[in-house]
């Protein structure tokens, strides 16, 4: 009878050929890198200690950040809730009860109308302020204790514009917030002719306008990057 013998053989990473242990191991990788990433920002958001790479240091150096730091740090972190505004679509369903449950537009006023409880202001509200007023105003007096959901199923108020030297000029309808010079690359950047250096953001608060500088060539290099600010709903980026 014969026997068959099977040998088992030991590859080292190194002796995988490079493509294929990329394509192999290459999202595993990746993964631990984000994860790697992830935990340094909870550990700094839970402790307000920064561990530095080896190359920032001794090893295992550390140092502690001051309030202001981890405030400033806290803010580049945070996500603002969204707002709603005007032309926004909003689904609001109310537990067993279809007859309140519907697609509402929030009108160029700012204003929504709802059953039973008439015309309601949404514009200039978070989510939750906006339901939680509608609770309000449904119980006791209609529906005691409703479970109300609302979404926002279409963002159509989060436009910018931006205007003058660039190669497409126009309208942008945006779902996230963004920065200046990403709203530039949306416009498929400035024209050989543009003054890259006298940029001007426009942005209406409260009946007045505020007029920001952004000096491309000073952005782009690192010297002035508090100059690429979010960008706002109805922001005006003109390029001379």
């Amino acid at each position: 009878m014969s026997s068959t013998h099977l040998k088992v053989f030991a590859v080292e990473p190194s002796e995988i050929p490079e493509a294929k242990y990329a394509e192999t191991y290459g999202w595993v990788l990746k993964f631990c890198e984000q994860m790697k990433h992830a935990i340094k920002i909870l550990l700094v958001m839970l402790t307000g200690v920064v561990l530095l790479p080896a190359h920032a240091g001794n090893e295992g150096d550390i140092f502690e950040m001051s309030e202001e730091d981890m405030s400033e740090f806290a803010e580049d972190l945070s996500v603002p809730p969204y707002i709603i505004g005007p032309g926004d679509v909003l689904d609001i369903s109310v537990w067993k009860n279809k007859e309140m449950s519907r697609l509402v537009t929030v009108l160029p006023d700012g204003k929504i109308a709802f059953p039973l409880i008439g015309e309601i202001v949404a514009a200039g509200k978070t989510v939750a302020q906006l339901k939680m007023e509608l609770e309000q105003n449904i119980s006791p007096r209609f529906i005691l204790n409703p479970v109300l959901t609302l979404e926002v199923r279409q963002i159509n108020s989060m436009l910018i514009y931006v205007i003058g030297r660039v190669n497409h000029p126009g309208r942008f309808s945006l779902n996230t917030t963004i920065n200046v010079l990403q709203a530039l690359s949306m416009a498929r950047g400035l024209t050989p002719f543009a003054k890259r250096n006298d940029i001007r953001i426009f942005r209406e608060e409260r009946s007045e306008t505020r007029m920001f500088l952004f000096r491309y060539d000073d952005v782009t290099q690192g010297i002035a990057l508090d100059q690429n600010i979010r960008l706002k709903r109805g922001d005006v980026i003109v390029v001379p």
